[in-house]
């Protein structure tokens, strides 16, 4: 055995330990005083203080294969941010304030210009919500991946006080549905998506300017997943539920935050259906009822609240707007989409 043996077996350490250096200065940029300082790197500490009785909220997402478009356009900062802000807009249905973020990224051959750019897109996305990455796991595996193929994953915990969680239980009939718009297709649906342009094949397609799409294909759909937590946060105390429109749609997200005993009523026309999805539709031949099922749609998150709070939500975010309503339920199906 010569030293250079698992140099020989496609893992390189001595790169992968200069990433580490750099992975620890993005990080730092996002510490905050409840960061302590350790003397190992098996593990981040976070002080959590201020809180009279903190609940905890964690989730862990990916990007999905919103991978395969960032790659063969080489843009990786904004699934970095996405990654970040999916997460967050997770944990803000519950009433959560984001506190720190771990990431797990893993891949066949290093890319020092992708995992740079990748790295900076998750720290620009922790900042923006004031959130600290605490930590995370970088790792070559040669053997499980191929070529330029990788992964990606996000984890996250925040806090919340435990009087402060969205009881949607106390959800009632007479209640109101407001939606906040989506950027785009955020981060579901893009197997249909890749299955409809053929981009694997053609990956030229996504220079394709197509009409009514202020940018080309590639560009649109390598929007920002819209970060909700700035806007709605101050706004929490005035919602019963919060629901984030990722896979399964209205239909799948909403019946997700609703007691049994009642129904969401959405009226369509009454929110911008942005182009994205009509081209998706048209080029695909795609039913209405597998659009809503697979697609925002235009909205990325669905509030319920009184309607003479209407106002205290809509002032926090502005492009709010009313789109349906809660019904006594009277059969199986908890989401209907009307007109």
């Amino acid at each position: 055995m010569t030293g250079d043996t698992y140099q020989a077996s496609g893992v390189q350490l001595d790169a992968m330990e200069d990433l580490k250096d750099r992975i620890k200065a993005f990080a730092s940029m996002t510490y905050g005083p409840e960061v302590l300082a350790s003397s190992g790197g098996f593990a981040g500490l976070f002080e959590l203080s201020g809180y009279k009785s903190p609940v905890l909220v964690a989730s862990a997402d990916g990007v999905g294969t919103k991978l395969k478009i960032a790659a063969q356009l080489g843009h990786y900062e904004s699934i970095g941010q996405d990654l970040v802000t999916l997460n967050v807009n997770d944990i803000l249905t519950k009433g959560a304030k984001p506190l720190f973020f771990l990431d797990y990224v893993s891949f066949s051959e290093l890319d020092q210009h992708r995992m740079e750019t990748l790295l900076r897109g998750i720290t620009w996305g922790c900042r923006e919500v004031g959130c600290a990455l605490l930590g995370g796991e970088t790792a070559q595996m040669p053997g499980l991946y191929t070529g330029d193929d990788f992964d990606l994953a996000g984890f996250l915990v925040g806090v919340a006080e435990k009087d402060g969680l969205l009881d949607s239980q106390a959800i009632v009939p007479g209640d109101i549905l407001l939606g906040i718009p989506s950027s785009g297709l955020h981060t579901n649906g893009f197997s249909l998506v890749r299955h409809v342009f053929d981009s694997d094949a053609q990956p030229s397609v996504l220079f394709k300017q197509f009409d009514d799409l202020n940018h080309r294909l590639g560009e649109e759909l390598l929007a920002r997943h819209r970060c909700y937590f700035p806007e709605l946060q101050p706004a929490m105390p005035f919602m019963k539920g919060l629901a984030h429109i990722t896979g399964g749609g209205l239909p799948g997200k909403v019946a997700g935050i609703l007691p049994a005993n009642v129904a969401a009523v959405f009226q369509k026309g009454s929110w911008e259906i942005l182009p994205i999805f009509s081209l998706i539709q048209k080029e695909g031949k795609i039913s209405d009822e597998e659009m809503y099922r697979v697609f925002n749609m235009g909205l990325g998150m669905v509030a319920v609240c009184q309607q003479d709070l209407f106002d205290k939500i809509s002032d926090a975010a502005p492009d709010a707007v009313v789109v349906g309503e809660i019904v006594e339920r009277t059969g199986d199906q908890q989401v209907f989409l009307s007109g």
